[in-house]
């Protein structure tokens, strides 16, 4: 994907500096690579900044820069969350948390919509532009065969109907624009470790196996893909 203005927001975590790893390796292509930890750049196309999903106004700031020379062409939103040290995801309603529950929502859901807030308005408008968030197959509610996982399914599922009312709205005045959701496989990562021992081995993905997946899926859509939800494979997953 070359020659290409690039936003990458969660750009330090697993997948995220996977992204920017892979998309920078094209010297024509420009990233302008997000998180809440400083960006340090180690090629000249990377231009690093802050950003914090619950300081709409550091959106803002970031998407004008991304924005400040070009169109961006390419909007990657690698945020998200399923445990960490206080939180685990919910076996049964018991475990119910309404702390769990806001934090899953805040960087699931929450910060991607504010995300898209600030950064659809700055896609290019005169040829084919992306804006993908990382979603999940534990969003889907019609393949939900297992429960549990409460607050991160829940979370997951309103990401893809931001995702498809999006898509929707931006329709009517960005008509080159697709806006997708993309489940990358279960892949080696900090998000994944407490559960990994419980997958195949040939169902855990390397994170560059992952990525170059994905780039694979979004190269190949068009603008009647806009809304859907994509499998690292290029399978659709239902709502």
């Amino acid at each position: 994907m070359p020659n290409l203005h690039i936003a990458i927001i969660g750009a330090t975590g697993g997948l995220g500096s996977a992204f920017v790893k892979l998309l920078s390796q094209d010297p024509s292509n420009t990233i302008y690579a997000f998180a809440r930890s400083k960006i340090v750049s180690v090629s000249p196309n990377i231009h690093g900044g802050s950003i914090d999903l619950a300081d709409e106004h550091s959106l803002g700031r970031a998407a004008e820069m991304a924005a400040s020379h070009a169109p961006l062409d390419l909007v990657i939103v690698a945020t998200g969350i399923l445990h960490d040290a206080t939180m685990k995801p919910e076996k049964t309603l018991h475990e119910l948390s309404a702390v769990n529950f806001e934090r899953n929502f805040w960087v699931n859901t929450i910060g991607p919509a504010l995300v898209a807030k600030h950064f659809l308005p700055k896609l290019r408008r005169d040829k084919r532009a992306l804006f993908a968030v990382l979603s999940a197959r534990f969003g889907s509610i019609s393949d939900n065969r297992l429960g549990g996982w409460y607050a991160y399914r829940a979370s997951k599922a309103a990401l893809n109907m931001l995702i498809k009312t999006a898509s929707i709205e931006v329709a009517r005045r960005q008509k080159h624009t697709i806006v997708v959701g993309l489940h990358p496989g279960t892949v080696a990562t900090r998000l994944s470790k407490p559960f990994q021992k419980h997958i195949a081995a040939d169902k855990l993905f390397n994170t560059d196996y992952s990525i170059a997946q994905m780039l694979k899926v979004l190269e190949g859509l068009s603008t009647e893909d806009s809304g859907k939800i994509f499998a690292w494979d290029g399978h659709p997953i239902p709502y």
